[in-house]
């Protein structure tokens, strides 16, 4: 089954580089991302893993936790650790998901549902699909997800900025405009009629359009 921005995000329980967790229960009442590669010891996702560690103080800033999956073993995982660490100059210090009967990899559908076979005799190119990024809510709903090819590093610096536009909407009933960055101005979403609008942002708003709102960011 497609999993689509809006579902209940799939949960599981797994093994992880600390220990076995729920997801659900993982999350807890915060936002979490869960990003996934295709295998251990492949160099994009080593340098992916390492900025990720560097760049986790700000997810946690916003209350959002980071947990890493390959179809990998956690043994592989913790032998992987060792490799970023020294290469990118950053300890991983988030859980990693070893996912070596594809089974989570599936119920995300990141992978053809008929795959199979031991993790050790798949390569990178059997798991391709297995690049992908979801931003899932304290509703436990998925709000955005995305997915790249093997060959091509994840921004995250991006994805940071897609949980801030994402936590902006849940909180404020705004959305936010192209190339927007934080403490821009965003847009009042179209379900946010112009009465609500006025008792919400008092101060009113540009309207070059009447759909197309724009105020200052809220805080």
């Amino acid at each position: 089954m497609a999993v689509r921005i809006g579902d209940i995000a799939p949960d599981f329980t797994a093994q992880t580089t600390e220990g076995t967790l729920n997801f659900h229960d993982w999350i807890g009442d915060g936002w979490a991302i869960l990003f996934s590669h295709p295998k251990d010891f492949t160099p994009v996702c080593t340098t992916e893993l390492g900025y990720m560690a560097k760049l986790k103080p700000e997810f946690d800033k916003r209350n959002c936790k980071a947990i890493g999956l390959s179809i990998d073993s956690v043994e592989d995982h913790k032998a992987w650790v060792g490799d970023i660490e020294e290469t990118q100059g950053c300890a991983i210090n988030y859980p990693l998901i070893g996912d070596t009967d594809l089974s989570i990899a599936k119920l995300y559908d990141m992978i053809h549902p008929n795959a199979s076979g031991e993790a050790k005799e798949r390569t990178a190119v059997d798991n391709a699909t297995i690049r992908s990024v979801f931003i899932v809510g304290p509703d436990k709903r998925v709000k955005a997800m995305i997915t790249y090819p093997m060959s091509t590093g994840r921004n995250f610096d991006e994805v940071l900025r897609l949980l801030d536009s994402c936590q902006l909407t849940a909180k404020h009933q705004v959305a936010t405009p192209v190339n927007w960055k934080q403490g821009e101005d965003v847009i009042i979403v179209p379900a946010v009629s112009d009465e609500v609008a006025k008792e919400r942002f008092p101060d009113g708003w540009k309207a070059p359009k009447p759909y197309l709102r724009i105020v200052p960011q809220p805080k």
